[in-house]
């Protein structure tokens, strides 16, 4: 778990045009991000687009109305065989570039070549949702922004950055008419907001706080900034989970690993957490009659 200090900015704030049905959320990831970085091995642009990818799923966790967590998950033909982050409704957040270790550009195209982005919400309590999109080949900005103009009536725009020490973003989303009603109205309302932020420079989302930023951006719209709510790395692996995944395999190959090795690893790719199980442990699964010896 990452212990955020006092001048870390790990953290998500929100605010609300005052005069207007559309919301926004700036996101930013300081020492969590270094401390998944510095638990694996990426090259430069490997670790740009992790941390994009991070931002994007914090902010897409901050929409969630439940408890539950939101995966973000990359299969693609490029140099990033799969890319996954998880964030969860109290944005804790993991994240993993598997298959990587040769990957040499820095190009969103040549690092996710034919991509395919998944969306999961996967809630404590009722039904799992799964998005599919194609990735463009420009940014995970401009994917998320299609996908979401397909998938969605209102309208949603991300900025995301990332310089490999620390990783950004925004987002801006429209809301259902409370304030204003006329649609003409709120086009041109959404038009005004986004056209501003299209003048967002990356340095200047990765380098300036919430506050500064949207003052920066909307100092002539009347805003409504709420309190920041803080983000941090936590991995949710654990021996419990272990002890399942190996009860989820046949009998037999759980005792020839056992005989050949004298004892079985299992490695978290998250954290690189280890769990270490001898045949003491692993009697409920060679004998599911008898009691129960999980330490």
């Amino acid at each position: 778990m990452s212990e955020n200090t006092p001048h870390s900015r790990d953290r998500t704030q929100r605010f609300l045009f005052e005069e207007a049905d559309i919301r926004g959320e700036i996101a930013q990831i300081d020492s969590s991000y270094r401390e998944i970085l510095a638990i694996h091995q990426y090259a430069p642009g490997v670790s740009r687009l992790l941390g994009e990818f991070m931002a994007a799923a914090v902010l897409l966790a901050t929409t969630l109305k439940f408890e539950g967590k939101l995966v973000l998950q990359v299969r693609s033909e490029g140099q990033i065989p799969l890319l996954m982050v998880e964030c969860d409704s109290q944005l804790r957040l993991r994240a993993i570039a598997r298959g990587a270790q040769e990957a040499t550009s820095d190009r969103f195209d040549q690092l996710l070549t034919g991509g395919q982005l998944a969306i999961t919400i996967d809630p404590v309590k009722g039904q799992r949702y799964q998005g599919i999109a194609l990735l463009s080949d420009d940014s995970l900005a401009s994917s998320l922004d299609a996908y979401f103009k397909q998938s969605e009536q209102l309208g949603t725009r991300f900025w995301l950055a990332c310089d490999g020490e620390s990783a950004a973003g925004m987002i801006l989303q429209q809301l259902p008419a409370q304030i204003v009603a006329d649609s003409n109205d709120r086009n041109s309302q959404w038009q005004h907001v986004t056209t501003i932020a299209s003048t967002l420079k990356d340095e200047e989302l990765l380098n300036l706080s919430a506050p500064e930023l949207a003052h920066r951006l909307y100092h002539e719209d009347p805003l409504r900034l709420f309190d920041t709510q803080p983000l941090r790395f936590q991995c949710n692996c654990s021996r419990e989970r272990t002890f399942n995944a190996l009860k989820s395999l046949p009998v037999s190959e759980v005792s020839e690993l056992l005989e050949e090795l004298g004892s079985i690893t299992m490695d978290c790719e998250f954290c690189n957490q280890q769990y270490r199980y001898v045949e003491q442990d692993l009697r409920d699964i060679l004998e599911p009659d008898g009691p129960s010896t999980l330490h």
